[in-house]
C-alpha cells in the first residue's frame, strides 16, 4: 500500500521558491481509498497504546491528525501558525529551510502529563516539528512520537529531533 502512496506524491519544482523540490500530497487526499490506507496504517500502528492526545501541525497534519484522532477515539489538538488561535497561547519561534515562523497552541490544550502524538505530513529539516514538540512539553505533555507520511532523508531532520520517536513510513 505505501507503494500506491509513494507513487501518488507527485514533485512540484520550484516550490514555494526556486530551488526547492516540493512533494505534493494532494494526489493521495483526492484518492479516497489511498487517503482511508494511510490513516488506517496510521491508527494501526497506535491503536494498541493510543495517545491521550493527536496534535497536528497546521496546515496538512491538520488534515491525518484529525482523521487519525477520530479513527482512534481520542482528542485533538490543533498546532497553529501565529495569530490563528482565538484563545491564550504559547508560542515558539523556529527557522525553516527558507525562512522563519512561529507556531502557537492553545494553554488549555492538554493537561500535564497526557501522551500526545504529534504528526505532520512531512519531514524536512526538523524545525517546525521540533517546535511543536517543544510546545506540547512546555504545556507539560508528553510527546510519545512524532509521525509523518514522508522523510526527506537528505535533510537530515531527524538531527533536531533526536530527542523523540520519529516514525516515517516513505522516506526520500
Amino acid at each position: 500500500m505505501m507503494d500506491q502512496v509513494r507513487d501518488a506524491i507527485r514533485d512540484i519544482p520550484d516550490f514555494p521558491k526556486p530551488g526547492i523540490l516540493f512533494k505534493d500530497i494532494t494526489p493521495v487526499l483526492s484518492d479516497p481509498a489511498l487517503f482511508r490506507s494511510v490513516i488506517s496504517f496510521f491508527a494501526s500502528r497506535h491503536q494498541d497504546a493510543p495517545p491521550d492526545r493527536i496534535a497536528g501541525i497546521e496546515s496538512r497534519g491538520f488534515i491525518f491528525g484529525a482523521a487519525l484522532a477520530d479513527r482512534l477515539g481520542v482528542g485533538f489538538i490543533p498546532i497553529r501558525k501565529k495569530g490563528k488561535l482565538p484563545a491564550e497561547t504559547l508560542d515558539a519561534t523556529y527557522d525553516l529551510e527558507y525562512g522563519t515562523a512561529t507556531l502557537e497552541i492553545h494553554k488549555d490544550a492538554l493537561r500535564p502529563g497526557e501522551r500526545v502524538l504529534l504528526i505532520d505530513d512531512l519531514l524536512a529539516t526538523g524545525g517546525t516539528a521540533k517546535a511543536a514538540a517543544g510546545l506540547i512539553e512546555a504545556l507539560g505533555g508528553v510527546v510519545m512520537e512524532i509521525d509523518f507520511l514522508v522523510e526527506l532523508s537528505f535533510l537530515n531532520g531527524c538531527n533536531q529531533l533526536a530527542n523523540q520517536t520519529v516514525f516515517a513510513p516513505i522516506i526520500y
